[in-house]
């Protein structure tokens, strides 16, 4: 939920998109994450695989720990949807394209998208531009964080349900937010409905990382302050599981590279795989 001048895609927005499509060009099947309809909505020309944000050999452990994230939030969201949850809310959507994806899965939903105005608009537009459009179970949830509106009241306004349990996620968004902001979104997310889900991605301290990655997690932090986004919030997982049950749920756990790799990656001839201690996941269930 970057600060945005412009109605487009902020840079890290975009670099997730890229990222996904780069996973489905250029590493071996199968496929964690199939994704190109990020690269749809941004159209950047070919010219965007000469980018040096996204040079295949660099960018290989941060665009595995994108996909495994993606995927392990929406194999979570279609577990639940079969046990009869309805709601999904999506915190600082950006490029998601799940609804567009997986619509025998989003369409028995009702699929929340938190977002700043402008960039939403833009998605809103090349959605419409693809021939997607915007189907009724798909709702799109303005919120000035500059402003510090509140999402739970832009959700109230598109019909979400609050006597209803929601999965919420929430992810690259931890480390540009200050400890308290994060520490209120739990107590938010925990305030919902029984039954309800938080799932969110964290970083960890820098000089957690493996050293092959910790160059790139430094040159993206320079990154981030230089568009005066810097990352300022770094949790250990214990740090963020007790938070989360500070904050009311009644489980948490942390979901590690480990488990990701394990689940996804596991005898891979290639060896592609996320990094250890970088960004990792928190699940935590009302």
């Amino acid at each position: 939920m970057n600060p945005q001048d412009d109605s487009s895609p902020d840079s890290t927005a975009a670099r997730v998109a890229l990222w996904r499509a780069l996973h489905v060009e250029v590493d071996a099947p199968p496929h964690v994450l199939e994704d190109t309809v990020g690269l749809r909505l941004l159209a950047p020309g070919s010219e965007w695989r000469e980018r040096g944000d996204m040079d295949p050999g660099f960018t290989r452990p941060f665009r595995a720990s994108i996909v495994a994230r993606a995927r392990f939030i929406e194999d979570l969201v279609a577990e639940q949807a079969g046990h009869g949850l309805t709601q999904y809310v999506i915190l600082g959507a950006g490029l998601d394209t799940f609804a567009q994806r997986r619509p025998e899965i989003a369409s028995r939903l009702h699929v929340f998208e938190v977002d700043p105005p402008a960039p939403q608009a833009w998605k809103r537009q090349r959605l419409d531009e693809l021939g997607f459009g915007m189907p009724e179970w798909l709702r799109f949830v303005p919120i000035d964080f500059e402003a510090r509106a509140c999402w739970l009241d832009g959700l109230r306004k598109a019909g979400f349900d609050e006597s209803k349990p929601a999965i919420v996620v929430s992810t690259g968004v931890s480390m540009y937010l200050s400890k308290e902001a994060n520490a209120a979104t739990l107590r938010q997310v925990a305030a919902l409905a029984a039954g309800s889900m938080f799932a969110m991605t964290f970083l960890l301290p820098l000089d957690m990382a493996e050293p092959d990655v910790r160059p790139g997690l430094e040159m993206a932090g320079k990154g981030a302050r230089a568009s005066g986004t810097p990352f300022i919030s770094f949790f250990k997982p214990q740090e963020m599981v007790l938070m989360a049950r500070d904050a009311g749920f009644g489980d948490a756990r942390h979901v590690s590279a480990a488990d990701l790799t394990e689940r996804y990656f596991k005898d891979r001839p290639d060896g592609l795989r996320p990094p250890v201690n970088a960004e990792e996941l928190l699940l935590a269930k009302r």
